[in-house]
């Protein structure tokens, strides 16, 4: 077997289920596996796996036993050569894997690639590729020396500015949200360490693959989904375990030190009145809809539920006519019907249409939800199709 992707699941029922569908797309000419882990969800995650993807693999452990052994039990139960580590709250385009597996990168000392990552309006995620997080790069990030000297190798690294977001090559640190490497690989370094609950797992295992004498590749030339955030909130025992997490990083492998203590609490408090700012409740007024699809029904659907106009487009790349209508200044929902088109074109749509001022939700093929998110900072929106 080629490829096993690797899904550790926590009560985002509906994220997982988008996810799902999209890897089963992407997998369809790849000899490929699915396995879920269920890390104890409340919500019917479990149930709608067990319906809707009968011959997924899913294994339901009897407690949230974190992220870094969750994982581990799916990889050990893995077939494939090569091994996806992939978030719940993900989605990847129909030739994402295809990309991945063939690109050149693939070298005798290849460890882990990573891909570029974008939030649910289009926009690329920094930490789709980083550096290692020393106490000087920590404290570049902290207080934001890194956006004001992009292009100094002193200041940039915490986001490996050395690569532009649409260049591939050589970063230390990759994201735990879309990880691929050899199975061999995953294993000489020992997985993800389970002494570390999460958010410096990822952190932790590039940084092993770098020690084992391996490169570890961003790799631009695919776009995949990632809502962020949607299996945590962020509350003060995130801020809690989040701190901890980074101390067990430096402590591990650098025998810790006084300096990266005190600017990793300075760095959580600054960081916990900066997400309190943004995680204030955002209302956003829909004016209009437009539903991307070749379905009549549904638009007539869609308007009888939502009590708003909706404007159908029959193409998803009608582009000239879509600029030509009168949408300028309003607020703008567009909804992107999967049954007509492919992840990859929605994913390139929202790609192209970013910054706009639109809010974008995807209908998944043969669902009866549609789902999205209108930030970075948005938990994401559910809503259910009647």
């Amino acid at each position: 077997m080629q490829l096993s992707v690797i899904i550790l699941n926590y009560n985002v029922r509906y994220f997982l289920e988008q996810c799902v569908l999209s890897v089963q797309k992407a997998l369809e000419n790849i000899d490929g596996e699915i396995i879920v882990v269920d890390n104890l969800s409340t919500d019917d995650s479990c149930a709608m796996m067990k319906t809707r993807f009968p011959n997924v693999k899913l294994i339901e452990n009897k407690a949230n036993l974190g992220f870094p052994k969750g994982n581990n039990i799916g990889v050990a139960e893995a077939k494939g050569e090569y091994l996806c580590i992939l978030n719940p709250d993900t989605v990847v385009a129909e030739d994402t894997f295809e990309k991945i597996l063939n690109t050149k990168n693939w070298q005798l000392n290849t460890g882990i690639i990573g891909c570029k990552l974008i939030d649910g309006t289009g926009n690329f995620l920094p930490e789709s590729k980083r550096g290692v997080p020393t106490p000087w790069v920590a404290f570049t990030k902290i207080f934001g020396l890194y956006k004001f000297f992009p292009k100094s190798s002193f200041f940039n690294k915490y986001y490996a500015q050395h690569l532009s977001e649409n260049q591939t090559g050589k970063v230390d640190i990759l994201v735990g949200a879309f990880m691929v490497m050899k199975r061999d690989v995953y294993l000489e370094v020992g997985g993800f360490d389970e002494n570390c609950f999460m958010y410096s797992d990822d952190i932790d295992l590039s940084y092993m693959v770098l020690k084992s004498g391996k490169s570890n590749y961003y790799f631009h030339e695919t776009s995949v989904i990632h809502y962020k955030g949607e299996s945590t909130v962020r509350d003060g025992t995130y801020m809690k375990r989040f701190r901890e997490a980074m101390q067990f990083f430096y402590k591990k492998h650098f025998g810790g030190s006084v300096v990266f203590d005190v600017l990793m609490r300075m760095g959580a408090f600054a960081f916990s009145v900066l997400k309190k700012s943004q995680q204030k409740q955002v209302v956003y007024t829909i004016a209009e809809y437009v539903l991307i699809s070749s379905d009549e029904n549904l638009k007539n659907k869609l308007e009888n539920q939502l009590q708003k106009k909706v404007t159908r487009f029959n193409e998803i790349n009608e582009n000239a006519l879509f600029s030509q209508a009168n949408f300028s200044g309003k607020n703008l929902e567009i909804l992107l019907d999967n049954n007509s088109f492919s992840f990859q074109e929605i994913i390139a749509f929202l790609e192209q249409n970013k910054n706009r001022g639109y809010t974008f939700k995807i209908i998944p093929e043969a669902a009866s939800f549609m789902i999205g998110s209108n930030s970075s900072n948005d938990r994401g929106e559910i809503i259910e199709i009647a």
